[in-house]
């Protein structure tokens, strides 16, 4: 019995001390919060998952036997046996259904993603992670009026050209590419004719930007945000996907790398998507005051990571009240909760309604 009271009297204590450091140090969100805009919303960073049941997608046996797996599908919404019985669609379904039922959503972009293309040019199946075949999701994205296509090519296919105006004509509003798991080097000067097809196709490339650590391997120097200066250069719209905020490059990290692009490139943007998760706690802070970035920050959501224990408004207690943040918590949709929280954060209209307007999306 003593050694439970005094575990109380412990407890109470660490409470009131937190309680204590929180009223000396609360400093409210970084900006006034502000109303979201009048204009469509568009989640530009939304992600899908297939097994390979009515479509070509896979997931490697490495995946599926980690212990991420089964969390990311509960994020989805599905378990691997409702995949099975009703096919890879249903992820897709249950997405459409949260954009439907969001109450702030409009619209999201659903990422395709490639894999890794070997040297004869053809996909190379043991190294590559994650598929999600292009065709899948523009079929399935043309189902629905509130989702769109983000479509997935890997410039190293012999046929990416061609591909890159198929996905054009299939009514892809961006190029969607994670380097580190693709192997794509995005300073090979052998990829400048997929540049300049993406230019003359007016087609945003969102590349992820940093460390990669939501799959198994990476090679993290395809990460480093200096190596856009190539399609930049070349006056491709590039999207940095998450401000590199993550990792480090020759001893510097990949966010204040990525800094000095933006005075040197107009046509740099990046997307704000996974800034709330814990392991990046004091970025988005830092990123809205930050004036190389003032008009270049997209909104995007990195579902389903948005709708784990990797996010949560009690994660910033210096910036939310207690009220504030058990407000959003109660919020079911993920989507509506993941535009509560950065609102109340700070995040300005004009980045929730710039994925709609640089996408040439109308909704």
């Amino acid at each position: 019995m003593t050694f439970i009271r005094r575990l109380f009297y412990t407890l109470i204590l660490l409470f009131l001390t937190a309680l204590i450091l929180r009223t000396l140090f609360f400093r409210g969100p970084v900006i006034q919060p502000q109303p979201l805009p009048t204009s469509p919303i568009i989640d530009m960073h939304v992600h899908i998952a297939g097994l390979g049941y009515g479509s070509d997608s896979f997931i490697s046996d490495e995946m599926k036997k980690g212990y991420k797996f089964d969390y990311y599908l509960n994020a989805f919404g599905v378990t691997r046996e409702e995949i099975e019985q009703h096919g890879d669609q249903i992820v897709v379904q249950k997405v459409a259904k949260l954009i439907e039922q969001s109450q702030q959503i409009d619209g999201a972009v659903i990422l395709a993603m490639d894999g890794v293309i070997d040297k004869n040019g053809i996909l190379d199946k043991t190294k590559t992670q994650v598929y999600i075949p292009n065709d899948f999701v523009a079929q399935q994205t043309a189902q629905y009026p509130s989702l769109y296509f983000g479509a997935s090519i890997n410039p190293y296919r012999p046929d990416a050209l061609a591909l890159l105006e198929q996905a054009k004509r299939q009514g892809a509003v961006l190029i969607k590419w994670i380097p580190n798991i693709q192997h794509i080097d995005p300073a090979d000067e052998k990829i400048i004719p997929f540049y300049k097809k993406l230019k003359e196709l007016k087609l945003p490339l969102l590349s992820h930007t940093g460390q990669e650590r939501s799959f198994g391997s990476a090679i993290d120097e395809y990460g480093d945000p200096q190596r856009l200066k190539l399609p930049l250069s070349l006056g491709v719209t590039v999207i940095a996907g998450h401000i590199a905020t993550t990792g480090e490059t020759d001893q510097q990290s990949n966010y204040q790398r990525i800094l000095g692009l933006f005075d040197q490139y107009p046509n740099l943007y990046a997307d704000i998507s996974s800034l709330t998760q814990i392991n990046k706690l004091g970025y988005l802070n830092t990123a809205l005051v930050e004036e190389k970035l003032k008009g270049q920050l997209i909104y995007g959501s990195d579902f389903p990571l948005n709708n784990m224990v990797l996010v949560s408004p009690y994660y910033f207690p210096l910036n939310l009240t207690l009220n504030q943040m058990w407000q959003i918590t109660k919020i079911q949709n993920p989507f509506d909760r993941d535009v509560a929280l950065k609102q109340a954060l700070g995040m300005p209209t004009s980045i929730f309604a710039r994925s709609s307007e640089l996408l040439n999306i109308e909704n």
